[in-house]
């Protein structure tokens, strides 16, 4: 538990004030656990903890001579510690306290996603038990398909949310990782115990072995994690998207009074929320591959990863905070239209029930070639015609000669079995 600091919100943890605090946790730890091991008196200790602090303009005032932001930094401390701060950063190289400071801003971000990962999810659930039998038209390349569910459609969505908790918290673990041993991670000036000290007060992590900093395949896979899971609340977005469309309509994001839809045209309700939300899972994806290619650095260490992170980092769990909050409630107050869907799976003139079709061929002896050229025959004709699919099998009596009429009005009047195996995938998933 770090004492100095309290977890902030999303926005703040990527602030100066938030990131000073921990530089400044971290070098007065590693001054306790010098201590410890005899090499920093421990009333010089006590005034550190006591007198510590920083100023974050005057930092940022002295980093404009320094070039160098620790360096501004450790400078602006001893203005207040006073001759006690020369034991301040002992040993110590600049990426040990910026890689652990960026492991703990990680944490702190991820947990923060995590938690509304864990409301995406109950609202998921919640949406999908109400709509677990509201019958709608299941669609493949857009086009009809045979009859779901759209509780199935939610109950989807819910099973990746969960496997994305799985992945955010593996991520979180890996990337919550610091290192305090030195200048090219060999411990030359510095005891591992330092590092094993500051990090366990931290709640971190540390590196079984390091150069001067955290390998970069940790932040990658944070990066690409929350890349992920963007991509998921893109995949509903999408699906909402195309629900809305006016000649679907099955489902509507929630259009509140007063909302307007377009400067020229009163009538219009757009899906702006889950445009947003596709538009910036675009930007996910691409912080991604930067993290990426930051995994390469030459030998020890270069800086060409630092000013990356400095904008992908923040943007990147800032982004999937903002798109989590957008999708939670776009989903809890997301309006549904079952007698819509009713009324959309009829627009096929009864082909959604063409592989019952089939398939009842086959069981009454034909192959399943010549089962699919009856069915076939039929269905292309209610595509061009607009006509029912089970008047035109009525009415080729090479069907007939099969099954009869009254059979064929009996399999279309049984429309699905959904109910049974929508309760066993329901199961499946918890729900």
């Amino acid at each position: 538990m770090i004492s100095r600091y309290t977890r902030p919100e999303m926005g703040n943890i990527w602030e100066d004030q938030n990131k000073y605090a921990i530089w400044l946790e971290i070098e007065i730890l590693a001054c306790e656990a010098q201590s410890e091991l005899g090499l920093i008196p421990a009333e010089d200790v006590r005034i550190i903890r006591e007198r510590a602090q920083f100023d974050v303009e005057k930092v940022l005032e002295i980093e404009m001579t320094t070039k160098h932001d620790v360096i501004a930094f450790l400078t602006n401390v001893a203005e207040y510690v006073g001759p006690s701060s020369r034991f301040i950063h002992m040993g110590m190289t600049s990426s040990d306290v910026l890689d652990t400071c960026l492991a703990v801003q990680m944490k702190q971000s991820g947990e923060s996603l995590l938690a509304s990962l864990y409301r995406l999810k109950d609202v998921l659930a919640a949406k999908a038990k109400e709509f677990k039998y509201a019958v709608c038209v299941g669609r493949t390349h857009g086009i009809h398909a045979e009859p779901t569910t759209f509780g199935l459609k939610c109950a989807l969505w819910f099973e990746e949310s969960k496997r994305n908790i799985i992945r955010l918290e593996q991520a979180i673990k890996h990337a919550a990782t610091g290192k305090i041993s030195g200048a090219v991670g060999t411990f030359e000036h510095l005891s591992p115990y330092v590092e094993e000290y500051v990090c366990k007060k931290l709640g971190l992590s540390f590196a079984p072995v390091s150069t001067q900093v955290v390998q970069r395949d940790r932040h990658a896979e944070f990066l690409s994690v929350i890349a992920i899971i963007g991509s998921s609340l893109e995949k509903i977005a999408t699906e909402i998207r195309h629900l809305q469309r006016s000649e679907v309509l099955e489902a509507e994001e929630y259009f509140s009074k007063g909302q307007k839809g377009s400067s020229a045209m009163p009538h219009k309700r757009n899906p702006i929320v889950s445009e947003r939300i596709c538009g910036l899972a675009r930007l996910l994806r691409g912080n991604a591959m930067a993290a990426m290619e930051n995994n390469a650095l030459w030998h020890e260490r270069d800086i060409s990863h630092s000013s990356v992170e400095r904008v992908i980092c923040p943007d990147s769990t800032i982004t999937l905070d903002y798109m989590l909050e957008l999708s939670i409630n776009m989903i809890d107050k997301l309006l549904v239209y079952p007698e819509t869907m009713k009324s959309n799976i009829e627009k096929t003139y009864g082909l959604v029930f063409s592989q019952t079709i089939l398939l009842e061929f086959v069981r009454r002896g034909l192959t399943r070639e010549e089962s699919y050229a009856l069915v076939q025959r039929s269905a292309m004709k209610t595509w061009q015609e607009k006509t029912s699919l089970l008047l035109n099998l009525t009415e080729d009596e090479e069907v007939t000669n099969i099954i009869s009429e009254q059979e064929l009005k009996e399999i279309f009047g049984k429309g699905t079995t959904l109910q049974k195996s929508v309760d066993i995938i329901f199961e499946r998933c918890g729900l």
